[in-house]
């Protein structure tokens, strides 16, 4: 899946998009039961008419009274968008919530600087850390334009003096360095700012 917002997402493949809010669903399938001011009568009007010709549905939001006069087939059609809507927001649900994205999200900007602070993790945890960041590199920036790794440390660690274009090579030689990384004690909160910093100043990095 595209690396996009769900807002985005939902502009695109949301209910509105396909005319399946519960509005536009009602407009489609009969009309609304209306109670509209007569001028040349001086008072209220029902449209009555309808009284027992049709079955009807009160939407508990406004109130309001729509008249169903659609035939079975396009209800059952409706039905079937609806689930098929249900499953495609499923599936997104579990992207969203799946692999590198558990942890760093969607990553939606073109180029990115990561910078690496592993603070006091033990040999295994550093180990996981490197495992999950490994992800986000293969899964993730592969699809954007480019990046850099900056790790805080004592003395500054940088994959690239500048981001990078990303390519099959480029993102493999990332995880290269990233595992040749030695384990190490905690950076002080003022290296981490520098690292921060740094990467900030990269004039490709929006933020």
């Amino acid at each position: 899946q595209p690396l996009i917002s769900s807002s985005k997402w939902l502009q695109l493949h949301g209910l509105k998009r396909n005319k399946l809010t519960l509005s536009q669903i009602l407009s489609q399938i009969g009309f609304q039961h209306r109670k509209d001011y007569v001028t040349t009568l001086g008072k209220l009007v029902a449209s009555r008419y309808a009284d027992g010709l049709f079955p009807q549905y009160k939407r508990a939001q406004d109130g309001s009274v729509y008249n169903l006069t659609a035939k079975k087939e396009l209800i059952l059609h409706f039905v079937d968008c609806l689930m098929g809507a249900i499953e495609l927001y499923k599936q997104r649900m579990e992207w969203l919530t799946s692999e590198s994205r558990q942890i760093f999200g969607v990553i939606q900007e073109r180029c990115i600087v990561i910078v690496l602070d592993f603070g006091t993790a033990a040999p295994a945890d550093f180990d996981v850390c490197r495992d999950a960041l490994s992800m986000v590199l293969v899964e993730q920036v592969t699809q954007i334009a480019k990046f850099n790794l900056i790790r805080a440390a004592q003395d500054l660690m940088k994959w690239q003096q500048k981001s990078t274009l990303v390519s099959e090579h480029t993102v493999k030689s990332a995880v290269t360095w990233l595992w040749k990384l030695d384990h190490m004690t905690a950076a002080s909160h003022t290296r981490s700012a520098e690292a921060l910093l740094e990467a900030m100043s990269d004039d490709a990095v929006s933020s």
